[in-house]
């Protein structure tokens, strides 16, 4: 086995199968084997797993499923023991891949440990949002790591480990944004890829829906689903809202979605939606622990990546936790959708994004991964 890759989330999922779409076309008879999702899948790896189904977020929902992250965690550390893949390539989820590049070292397996498998990361940890030590034990652990967003790199300057940035992969000229602005189309409802975020923040985003109806009776309204087991949380969610639910598509096809605004959490498709100029509110609501926690811990004004790198002139509102009320949001997207001068705003700031995240002199992942693989 050539490469080994483990994501446990629907965007690491995501990115990761692009690169492995790319490794495919230049090296055919690469062998590649993963821990992922649908996505990774369809991308032609071999899945060992589908560990991007069990996504959690947050201490408590962790600490839930402890029990069943250790036996999954035992079960991919003996598949690399038998199975001796020249690379591991952990993509994001740093929780379980950082401590299972610990195993492997410990173990004597990986070359930080003597052995003879090379460990890199793709997608780093928010170092700059909360736990920055992680890179003192990335050091350790890690052959190499490639970042997405260009200031990470900063975040490494004083440890000795190789980190490459190599562009954001919804930038380059292969990827397919799932998303398109049109001033005709629906409002988009964007609640996450995880069921406990969806759970709490889903409801909040058919409030304001409930609560528009005023001014816009007639306005569609669409909700991506990314798989089944997503699909039957979110109808379960809506079919408690009667008036409502008839106006809602929920649809799983994700390939051409097209948006005058949506409602976000502040995960990967609402960087999605700034890179294609759609309007929009960011909301988001997590357990109320996890949320006093994260208080204490995290050290960024905001959770949307967009209104990270456009700090200075943030493009969307965000409504975190208290704020994230029915009656809030559809207040604030009221204004949105009856802007009809809002367009040029999200045109520049998708500009803006899309100069700072393509990679550097064409030099992106896949480059990066056959570099360090030594695939020529």
């Amino acid at each position: 086995m050539d490469l080994l890759i483990i994501s446990g989330e629907a965007s690491g999922d995501e990115h990761a199968s692009l690169l492995v779409k790319d490794l495919n076309r230049h090296f055919p008879d690469l062998t590649v084997a993963a821990l992922g999702g649908d996505n990774l899948k369809d991308s032609g790896a071999h899945l060992l797993f589908n560990l991007a189904e069990h996504a959690v977020v947050g201490i408590i929902e962790v600490l839930k499923n402890y029990g069943f992250f250790k036996k999954i965690f035992n079960h991919t550390l003996a598949w690399i023991r038998d199975n001796k893949p020249r690379v591991v390539l952990l993509v994001d989820y740093p929780g379980f891949n950082l401590r299972l590049a610990n195993a492997l070292m410990e173990e004597g397996l990986s070359c930080k440990g003597g052995g003879d498998i090379k460990v890199l990361q793709y997608v780093s940890p928010q170092l700059w949002a909360w736990k920055p030590n992680r890179r003192f034990k990335m050091e350790k652990v890690l052959d190499g790591l490639a970042v997405i967003f260009p200031f990470e790199v900063d975040c490494y300057e004083d440890v000795e480990l190789p980190v490459s940035f190599v562009g954001h992969p919804f930038v380059d000229e292969k990827y397919s944004c799932p998303v398109r602005y049109d001033k005709n189309g629906p409002l988009l409802l964007l609640p996450g890829s995880r069921i406990q975020p969806i759970e709490r923040i889903l409801p909040v985003f058919l409030d304001a829906c409930e609560n528009m109806d005023d001014i816009l009776p007639k306005l569609k309204i669409q909700l991506p689903v990314p798989n089944q087991q997503i699909k039957n949380t979110v109808q379960k969610i809506v079919s408690s809202r009667i008036d409502l639910e008839k106006r809602i598509e929920i649809t799983e096809d994700l390939s051409n979605l097209k948006a005058r605004a949506a409602f976000m959490s502040s995960g990967t498709m609402s960087l999605a939606c700034a890179l294609a100029g759609i309007p929009g509110i960011i909301a988001y609501k997590a357990h109320p622990i996890t949320y006093l926690v994260g208080r204490a811990l995290i050290r960024v004004p905001f959770l949307g990546m967009a209104n990270l790198l456009l700090s200075e002139n943030p493009p969307y509102i965000e409504m975190i936790q208290g704020r994230a009320t029915g009656n809030a949001l559809a207040i604030e997207m009221r204004k949105v959708i009856l802007n009809t001068q809002i367009e040029n705003h999200y045109v520049q700031a998708s500009d803006q994004l899309k100069e700072i995240l393509k990679s550097p002199q064409e030099s992106g992942v896949a480059e990066w991964l056959s570099d360090e693989m030594g695939l020529g």
